[in-house]
């Protein structure tokens, strides 16, 4: 095993342990917003940054965000970010232990 590989393997021990650790925080939905990501949205003073990539027009995401909104009163960007987090956290992939944690 080259030291890359051995790196990689490393990592990915760390993220399975963060996401376990993060799933026993969550519940039992993986898809449910995680207590830390919505800290995060709630808080006043969390920074932004602009978040573009080219979806799919047929999925019609822009139209469902609005809507979401409309109904919900959850903020565009936020709902994105609560989407992408759990989606992310599911497969996972969760935030580094210091960006969330530096945020409290």
């Amino acid at each position: 095993m080259s030291a890359k590989e051995r790196q990689i393997a490393s990592l990915r021990a760390i993220a399975d342990e963060l996401e376990a650790e993060s799933s026993e925080e969550a519940g039992s939905d993986p898809y449910e917003a995680h207590p830390d990501t919505l800290r995060i949205i709630e808080s006043r003073g969390t920074k932004r940054g602009q978040f573009n990539y080219s979806v799919p027009q047929e999925l019609d995401l822009q139209r469902r965000i609005r809507r979401y909104h409309v109904e919900h009163g959850t903020q565009h960007g936020d709902v994105v970010a609560l989407a992408l987090d759990s989606w992310l956290r599911a497969q996972g992939f969760p935030p580094p232990p210091s960006s969330v944690r530096d945020e409290k």
